[in-house]
């Protein structure tokens, strides 16, 4: 395994800490600002949408740059935005901050992963992607749980200052750890070619089926602190661990999926999202059980997050040979999807549906993600399982979005 994919994976572990831990620390943040819950809740709204606009502005700005300078200087700018955080006097400069480190997650991730997968060979890019997400599921086995801990023992901004600390370590290791890489300069067309991938509709297709997939999970999660204390019946102290519980069912599902996607994503999705759609609907209707609330956010965060090296890997692909900013967009559909599940979720507790209505909209979210899929994978090229090559060479193979006409305008499904 290169070294480099462990450095990635760190700098996911400080941005997934940030964009995760506040779903842990949400009655104490809303108690402090006194907002509502579902106030409280459009800081993760906030933030998922400014991933949005940095997924898509900052990774094509920067598409020409060398990727590993442009990496560290995103780790900066998270860092910033985590500052604000950790000294905002109310809700909205605390908003501020959020939306400030935001704008880091989606480029990082997004360029992070084409590094990923160029460091391996075809056959293994998966489960580069994989390596380097690893670091958001140890952000949620480890840094949820224990920075909701510190933050009910010390106070919600203290977990700020740690992320942080860790924001620095994660820069002190991009700079140290990933090798010089390429940039958009070096390659014709740069920018034009990239935006070309995007007449693909089979990039479209993933891009959808990322936002409801990933939507339903968090749907579900988002006021999961809520729904844990409130149906479930545990104590605020629980909380923490029970994260550790979800944390464990993501490393899992992120790893398998991983691997089952490099023999073949389009299966591995539609088995995975009807599978994840089963759970919400069973965890809706045993949220009363504590027994069964355990299991079933080990299998939502399995289930959940097995979906996440597939569809990055699946939108790469349909971008063949101009990934970066398709994989940037993508990136910000995982965001647009836990925008939507965070809102829509919101408008059930508001609506006095209780906390569980979170679940059920999380559930509706998943099934409405499986169709669209089912219907990408009919409309797929029959090579579509083949190994994909994502290096900034363009890819001379049938297709591709990158060599689509170039009169096209609406996008084919293919």
């Amino acid at each position: 395994m290169p070294i480099g994919l462990i450095a990635l994976a760190l700098g996911g572990f400080g941005i997934g800490l940030t964009e995760f831990v506040i779903m842990g620390l949400l009655p104490e943040v809303a108690a402090d600002f006194q907002v509502s819950e579902a106030s409280a809740g459009w800081l993760i709204s906030g933030y998922a949408l400014a991933v949005v606009l940095g997924a898509l502005a900052l990774t094509a700005a920067v598409t020409r740059f060398e990727r590993k300078p442009v990496l560290a200087v995103l780790l900066v700018l998270f860092i910033a935005g985590n500052l604000i955080s950790a000294t905002a006097p109310d809700y909205w400069m605390m908003m501020a901050g959020r939306v400030v480190a935001a704008l880091a997650h989606g480029a990082f991730f997004g360029i992070g992963a084409v590094v990923a997968a160029d460091m391996v060979e075809p056959t293994r890019k998966a489960g580069a992607i994989a390596i380097m997400f690893t670091g958001l599921t140890a952000a949620n086995v480890l840094g949820v749980p224990f920075g909701t801990m510190l933050g009910q023992a010390a106070g919600w901004r203290s977990t700020f200052w740690a992320i942080i600390g860790i924001g620095v370590l994660a820069l002190a290791g991009i700079l140290a750890l990933v090798p010089k890489t390429g940039h958009g300069e070096a390659v014709p067309g740069g920018l034009r070619r990239e935006l070309r991938a995007f007449r693909s509709g089979q990039v479209w297709l993933s891009i959808l089926v990322t936002i409801l997939g990933y939507g339903g999970m968090f749907g579900a999660f988002t006021y999961i602190a809520f729904t844990l204390t409130e149906v479930s019946g545990f104590s605020a102290a629980a909380v923490p661990w029970l994260l550790i519980v979800f944390g464990v069912g993501l490393f899992i599902g992120n790893t398998l999926g991983g691997r089952a996607a490099d023999r073949n994503v389009d299966g591995t999705l539609l088995a995975v999202l009807s599978a994840l759609a089963v759970v919400l609907v069973a965890f809706a209707l045993t949220a009363g059980s504590q027994l069964l609330t355990i299991a079933s956010m080990v299998l939502m965060g399995g289930f959940g997050f097995a979906t996440v090296p597939g569809l990055q890997m699946r939108v790469m692909k349909y971008a063949d040979g101009a990934p970066t900013l398709a994989s940037g967009a993508n990136i910000g559909a995982f965001n647009v999807g836990n925008a939507l599940g965070a809102w829509l979720g919101g408008l059930t507790i508001t609506a006095g549906l209780g906390y569980t209505s979170p679940i059920w909209a999380g559930a509706g979210i998943t099934l409405l993600g499986l169709a669209v899929m089912a219907f990408a994978a009919a409309k797929a090229p029959a090579s579509a399982d083949k190994a994909p090559a994502f290096a900034d060479a363009p890819a001379v193979s049938a297709g591709s979005g990158a060599n689509a006409p170039a009169d096209s305008t609406v996008p084919a499904v293919r």
